[in-house]
């Protein structure tokens, strides 16, 4: 693994797309930090450090990483109430959100979920021109026009997605949810939308302990072996691929369902996820749908296991971006 210097190591910050001459483009930022205190669960340090690893094993290119910046306010109002926002801004937490959200306030941590949730808007500008891109962080499923939950603050994906139909209203989106939890937030804001597909596989009996039912959720039992597991992802996506015909495709490619998470409750061995991952993007390409991936949760009990796998499902969507 090569090393890479603070100077190599840049980001494309605001490059417009035009002027990059890859095809394969991701999204990160030094800001998708926050600081949490010691021995917090939430491992903060995956966002920078899978983005620099990327790098330093040659996945990606410096060129290839590309700062998105602040997301506008208007964006988020689309999905989040205006006092919740406000309140994420100025540390104001109230109600559900100061009981369940897990994470202190800061000024970073207001942007670094305005940053994040820029970065799954800008990853859905570029796949819809390149077929494919990255988000580094993302898939915040959890969180609520009106609060956050389970370390999330803002609705990455339901911000896009609203946004997208602004400009192409009748887009038919499926959002494929593979993190261990079931996105409880994504469901409640889009689970009425008939332009949206929410496919969620998680444990049923896990969290969150209300589930709110998607379009298509398939509930696993606790510590699911991998060949359950993907016996039941390949016949249940092709189907919703054929009935559902979706124009564009959002994966949260959680890492929690390793056999060693701390939170997730399912058996899969690093394997059995790059298979999950395989299956989903070239599912995905195969049609020519334009693919937005975004991390979604990976509490492993060894952090650099958490980055690599991250950094897994980056290289596997890069062989599918040709």
């Amino acid at each position: 693994m090569r090393k890479v210097s603070a100077a190599q190591f840049q980001y494309a910050k605001l490059t417009p797309i035009w002027l990059l001459m890859t095809i394969f483009q991701c999204f990160s930022s030094p800001q998708y930090f926050a600081p949490l205190p010691d021995r917090h669960p939430f491992p903060m340090n995956k966002f920078i450090d899978s983005a620099r690893r990327l790098v330093e094993d040659g996945t990606l290119l410096p060129s290839e990483i590309i700062d998105p910046g602040l997301i506008a306010e208007e964006d988020l109002l689309r999905v989040h109430t205006r006092e919740y926002v406000h309140s994420i801004g100025n540390g104001n937490y109230y109600g559900l959100t100061k009981r369940k959200l897990g994470l202190p306030w800061s000024p970073e941590l207001n942007i670094r979920s305005r940053t994040a949730a820029a970065g799954t808007m800008r990853a859905t500008e570029a796949a819809a021109q390149y077929g494919i891109s990255c988000n580094l962080a993302g898939g915040t499923h959890h969180a609520f026009p009106d609060h956050g939950e389970g370390y999330c603050v803002f609705n990455d994906i339901a911000i896009a997605v609203k946004k997208l139909h602004l400009s192409a209203p009748a887009t038919k989106v499926l959002i494929v949810d593979l993190d261990a939890h079931q996105g409880n937030g994504t469901h409640f804001i889009l689970g009425k939308e008939e332009r949206v597909f929410t496919f969620s596989m998680h444990v049923g009996v896990n969290y969150p302990s209300q589930k709110i039912p998607g379009t298509e959720d398939i509930e696993l039992e606790r510590y699911v072996q991998g060949d359950t597991y993907l016996e039941k992802l390949q016949e249940t996506l092709p189907h919703i691929l054929a009935q559902f015909e979706p124009d564009r495709v959002f994966y949260i490619a959680g890492v929690d369902v390793h056999k060693d998470d701390r939170f997730g409750q399912m058996s899969l061995t690093t394997t059995d996820m790059a298979q999950r991952d395989s299956f989903v993007i070239s599912s995905a390409r195969k049609q020519k749908l334009p693919l937005v991936v975004v991390y979604g949760g990976g509490y492993n009990r060894h952090a650099q296991v958490t980055t690599e796998l991250h950094c897994q499902t980056v290289r596997i969507a890069k062989q599918h971006s040709n």
